[in-house]
């Protein structure tokens, strides 16, 4: 079951992009998809007809992923940066930089992964260098890109060992005996 009406995207001062998505997966298994390169590379597409040749994670404080994308028609974009923070399985803070700078400047994303009930709500923030460097994301299709990339995400949740904790009667997982 997909949750794309919890898919919010929201501004935040005048430099700072807000995404926000429930999955119906406990915080582990997000946290996993969001870190784990074989994980990362199966959603994190966007629009379809584009994959992922490229996915490196170096996750720790310090370390560095890098991610290119390869559409079907033979453009790529690659991007990377540095991980700054790190709390498994809630919260992951990062640089972002694109080989072919499409805004100026480098950003800095924070995810922030909260459970409740076996559901997780994923708070993603963008914080640009510039409010100009912001406007100029909002006004590309990243919107699209960013739901579409949950959506994948949402479906390979489901289909991993441990995706059914909401199912579970009154919100207990394991059943007690």
């Amino acid at each position: 079951m997909k949750y794309s009406d919890t898919f919010k995207v929201t501004t935040r001062g005048d430099r700072e992009i807000v995404m926000t998505r429930v999955f119906d997966a406990p915080c582990s298994l997000v946290f996993d998809a969001f870190t784990k390169p074989e994980l990362v590379r199966r959603w994190l597409l966007g629009p379809d007809g584009w994959s992922m040749p490229v996915c490196e994670i170096d996750l720790r404080v310090g370390g560095a992923y890098r991610y290119v994308w390869r559409h079907e028609k033979g453009h790529e974009m690659g991007m990377g940066g540095v991980f700054r923070e790190i709390v498994p399985p809630e919260r992951i803070v990062s640089t972002e930089i694109f080989d072919q700078a499409w805004y100026p400047g480098e950003a800095v994303g924070t995810i922030v992964l909260r459970e409740h009930n076996g559901k997780t709500t994923a708070t993603q923030t963008v914080a640009y260098q510039t409010a100009e460097a912001r406007e100029a994301v909002l006004k590309s299709p990243m919107e699209s890109g960013v739901a579409a990339g949950y959506n994948r995400l949402e479906e390979l949740l489901a289909t991993l060992p441990g995706a059914a904790r909401s199912e579970a009667p009154h919100g207990s997982y394991p059943p007690t005996t």
